[in-house]
């Protein structure tokens, strides 16, 4: 592990207001999405979507680097040219998700644990001398009646750090993903407790386990209420909230948080994190930006449909989201944007 060159990295992902794109969902989860607007969940169609996302002209003015899965960093252009070829001549970073989902934690109802170490140095070795000079790990904690429990916030917790240290070893560097969903009729309030609690564990781990602050990113969840919660808040509301919640749990060593979606529409993800970077920057330790998936991507989809000819409009709307949240990161994004 060299520590310079994991710093660098990171610092690399943050460079320029730039965001990075997670275009990572596994093969289940891309297909979902396939069926819903109508495209046959096929291989040949996954790697023409992501082609059709990798050569989109001008991304990397607004992506630093990409989030792949263990198909898509495997995959090629149709006239035969790879995929990390593609990310590198472009000026973008390639990056893998190396977990494999998330399960049932035995004797925690209603609760899921991670996937994902067993055999993990060797995956993570063999992906970095394929070119991945990034990795990410999402842990997801469920708010409840009587959950998240601390067995779950800690076995999550230490996994993301065992993780982030065996990353570090491989000469990647770790975006660690806490995820607390959105689901559910909680308040922001709770879910702002309950935030806070998951990243005080998570940074307590990698202290036990040896990992490098300034060779990570974060990568959390915004501080929001419940989709179903009948109190929902204004974007300003939730850019303080999260802004408080992050200032008291996460270290100022960390180079940066990137944001997950999770869920929100392209236009609130973009709305809320333009908030928090035009009345928040100054005082901040780290810097703030995103890492989303259907807040970029979404648009994208619903104009391609799996057909060549749609790829000029999709590659635009592509565009256009990235630009609008590059925007954000400057505190500069704002509604009439969404109308060019």
């Amino acid at each position: 592990m060299s520590p310079r060159k994991l710093a660098d990295t990171a610092r690399a992902l943050l460079a320029n207001d730039k965001g990075v794109l997670a275009m990572d969902e596994s093969i289940p989860t891309c297909n979902k999405r396939f069926a819903s607007v109508g495209i046959p969940q096929t291989t040949e169609a996954r790697r023409a979507y992501r082609e059709m996302i990798l050569t989109t002209p001008g991304l990397a003015a607004s992506i630093s680097g990409v989030i792949l899965c263990d198909e898509t960093i495997r995959q090629q252009k149709k006239d035969g040219t790879p995929f990390l070829n593609v990310i590198a001549d472009a000026g973008m970073i390639a990056g893998i998700k190396v977990d494999t989902g998330a399960v049932d934690l035995s004797a925690h109802p209603g609760e899921r644990i991670t996937k994902g170490l067993d055999g993990l140095r060797e995956r993570l070795n063999e992906y970095a001398r394929m070119g991945a000079r990034f990795a990410k790990w999402r842990a997801v904690i469920t708010i409840g009646p009587g959950i998240p429990t601390r067995g779950c916030i800690e076995a999550n917790a230490q996994d993301l750090a065992r993780y982030a240290s065996l990353c570090q070893e491989a000469g990647m560097v770790p975006i660690v993903e806490p995820e607390v969903l959105m689901n559910g009729d909680h308040t922001m309030e709770r879910c702002q407790e309950f935030t806070g609690e998951v990243l005080h564990a998570v940074f307590h781990q990698m202290f036990e386990q040896g990992v490098l602050l300034e060779g990570m990113l974060l990568k959390p969840n915004m501080v929001l209420p419940g989709l179903t919660c009948s109190k929902q808040k204004s974007i300003d509301e939730v850019g303080h909230a999260t802004v408080q919640c992050l200032l008291r749990s996460v270290p100022a060593a960390v180079p940066g948080i990137l944001f997950l979606s999770g869920g929100q529409t392209a236009t609130l993800a973009s709305a809320r994190l333009n908030a928090m970077n035009q009345k928040f920057s100054a005082p901040l330790p780290w810097e703030v930006g995103f890492s989303f998936a259907r807040a970029i991507q979404q648009p994208a989809l619903d104009i391609w449909r799996g057909d060549e000819a749609n790829t000029i409009g999709a590659q635009h709307a592509l565009n256009h989201r990235a630009s609008c949240n590059r925007s954000a990161r400057r505190g500069e994004y704002n509604a009439s944007m969404e109308k060019s």
